[in-house]
């Protein structure tokens, strides 16, 4: 335990040079703008890691300060803002409206995460938010995750300072493919608090996806058979994590009023990183989150927050001299440890690359009519996956070890009827078709095979034509 202090002098500094500026340009540049330090009891203690909860004095009246109970005498620092010298909502009006007003409160936390006034001192790190104890709450949230399904839940912060670099060498190395939104959202990937204002916690969430059926090594074999992506059996894993984060979420707000946003592998935001900083495991060197508990085969989801949390500790690598991800690879997409080039992932090439499917690659893809798992499939610590007790990821239409021939078959609306609510729907029929008539090429040839290849030989698509004319070129060699 040490003193700080007196830190009357660098409150002021930070409110001059932090805060004004903001404030000015949030409210679109009405000066002058006067933000006080309201004085406080000597001897108050403090937690320097937290934003001053309940610090905003919104009526612009001082009130005396007030211990958090249960804190061991945290207090709740008090501000003052004022416009043209007057409390802040006088001046701004009726017109201001609520929504804006919350943006202005999560301003002022957002460029003043700590402001120690005169006589306090730092004490411990509990963190409060509005006198809630956020660490019970934490140890319940993770119990509500349990119950809603997921198989661990964990807290980070949003400093994701250590991957930028390594993020940016990778998309100047083109290795990104087709996926322009990458790097379009700019800076947003590496910083939650600009995707959304206010955040200073990650909640990290991860569920297992493996359900009964056929062993995917005896699909992968027989090249008669279609190989799709265990996570893609059964229903849209977004809608299934998505309605179970609102859920934990909503419980929260139960319990205290938060600024949120749920995230299911549909905005810029680094989950595997922010996974493997909260602890729910490690980067594998096939780039895929690993846990000594459940392998790789779950799903992973995030719940940004402005909440206090305290956060979980990061655990430590366990893959040693191990590549059996790396040697398993049917394209050598992993190029060196921690490093894929989606151009050659065969997960890439038969969900998001658009076009034709470089020559090169046709023949490794064997059956692979979407995604690949070799990586994840050679991983020793998949011998711990664990399975999913959701029936949502239960295969659906025989997918887990569907005839090629019958899948070629399928007309449009029997693709869309089918895939309804599957991942795969997201791909397109003539994507889907293009897919398998690469793996029809591998296929041991059967009069069966032919048969469904000429069927297709003048389809409507160029693309179909083209992987047609090229499946039926490697039977006729």
């Amino acid at each position: 335990m040490s003193l700080v202090g007196p830190f009357h002098q660098a409150a002021a500094c930070a409110l001059e040079v932090f805060v004004q500026p903001r404030l000015k340009e949030f409210l679109g540049g009405r000066k002058p703008i006067k933000v006080e330090v309201i004085s406080s009891y000597p001897g108050v203690w403090i937690g320097l890691n937290q934003c001053i909860g309940g610090a905003l004095d919104l009526s612009g009246v001082a009130q005396p300060l007030q211990d958090a109970p249960g804190q061991g005498g945290l207090a709740r620092a008090q501000i003052a803002l004022k416009i043209d010298n007057q409390p802040w909502h006088e001046a701004l009006g009726e017109n201001f409206s609520a929504i804006k007003r919350r943006e202005l409160v999560r301003e002022v936390y957002r460029f003043v995460p700590a402001i120690i006034m005169s006589g306090m001192n730092v004490k411990h790190n509990d963190l409060s938010a509005d006198g809630l104890d956020v660490n019970s709450l934490a140890r319940r949230l993770k119990e509500w995750g349990r119950e809603l399904g997921f198989d661990e839940i964990c807290v980070t912060d949003i400093d994701l300072s250590g991957v930028e670099a390594g993020l940016q060498a990778w998309l100047e190395a083109g290795y990104h493919g087709q996926m322009d939104y990458m790097y379009k959202h700019g800076t947003k990937r590496f910083r939650p608090d600009e995707l959304l204002p206010g955040t200073r916690r990650v909640i990290t969430a991860r569920m297992s996806y493996l359900s009964e059926g056929r062993d995917p090594q005896e699909v992968l074999t027989d090249g008669r058979l279609a190989y799709v992506s265990r996570y893609a059996l059964g229903r849209d894993y977004h809608k299934v994590l998505r309605s179970r984060l609102q859920l934990l979420a909503d419980r929260i707000s139960a319990e205290t009023s938060h600024s949120y946003r749920v995230f299911v592998d549909s905005a810029p935001v680094m989950e595997v990183a922010l996974a493997e900083k909260s602890g729910l495991g490690w980067r594998g060197k096939h780039t895929l989150l690993l846990s000594r508990k459940a392998g790789s085969f779950f799903f992973l989801g995030e719940i940004y927050t402005d909440l206090p949390l305290p956060v979980d500790p990061g655990i430590p690598a366990h893959c040693g001299k191990c590549s059996s991800c790396i040697d398993s690879c049917p394209t050598g997409a992993i190029v060196a440890p921690y490093q894929v080039d989606a151009r050659r992932c065969i997960s890439y090439l038969t969900i998001e690359h658009k076009g034709a499917i470089p020559l090169e690659f046709r023949k490794p893809m064997g059956n692979r009519v979407y995604g690949c798992d070799d990586c994840q499939l050679k991983c020793p610590w998949n011998s711990f996956a664990q399975s999913s007790q959701l029936s949502d990821f239960v295969p659906r239409h025989g997918l887990d070890g569907a005839e090629l021939v019958k899948l070629f078959q399928w007309t449009e609306s029997e693709f869309k009827d089918r895939m309804a609510g599957s991942p795969i729907y997201r791909i397109g029929y003539e994507a889907w078709l293009r897919n398998l008539a690469v793996a029809l090429g591998n296929a041991p040839a059967s009069p069966e095979v032919l048969d469904a290849l000429n069927s297709r030989r003048n389809d409507a698509s160029p693309l179909v034509r083209d992987h047609v004319a090229w499946a039926l070129d490697q039977h006729s060699s």
